[in-house]
């Protein structure tokens, strides 16, 4: 025989535990969101700048370099390059109001140097991913 009440705490935990899971979904930044289906592979690194950031991804041998800006909308100045060492690098610039990119690279086990700018401010990695 079944207690009156017992099974109610089950439907607010339930509910909870849906929206919990829902809002970990949802976390994706607007220029992740951008971003998402233009570079292959995993996320690497994001490398943030004043007026944007370039969103690096890696799949085998290959690296992949997406620039977004923070708003979003308005066309402006942009660029991204992505270089492996020894290489030269690969690089789309123009005026873009959502991003800039894709670029890709063979990389393979090499380092590479990625830069993207957004207006008159930009941002370098580095040697990285070696």
């Amino acid at each position: 025989m079944r207690r009156a009440g017992a099974g109610t705490r089950r439907g607010p935990a339930l509910a909870t535990a849906l929206l919990v899971a829902a809002g970990l979904l949802t976390v994706a930044t607007p220029q992740e969101a951008l971003a998402a289906t233009a570079c292959p592979g995993r996320k690497v690194r994001t490398l943030a700048f004043a007026t944007g950031s370039v969103l690096v991804h890696r799949r085998g041998g290959y690296v992949c370099a997406v620039t977004v800006p923070g708003k979003p909308g308005t066309k402006r100045p942009m660029s991204v390059s992505v270089r492996a060492r020894g290489g030269r690098a690969v690089t789309d610039s123009g005026r873009y109001a959502y991003r800039a990119g894709p670029v890709t690279v063979h990389a393979g086990k090499r380092c590479v140097w990625v830069t993207g700018k957004v207006s008159s401010r930009s941002v370098g990695s580095g040697w990285i991913l070696c």
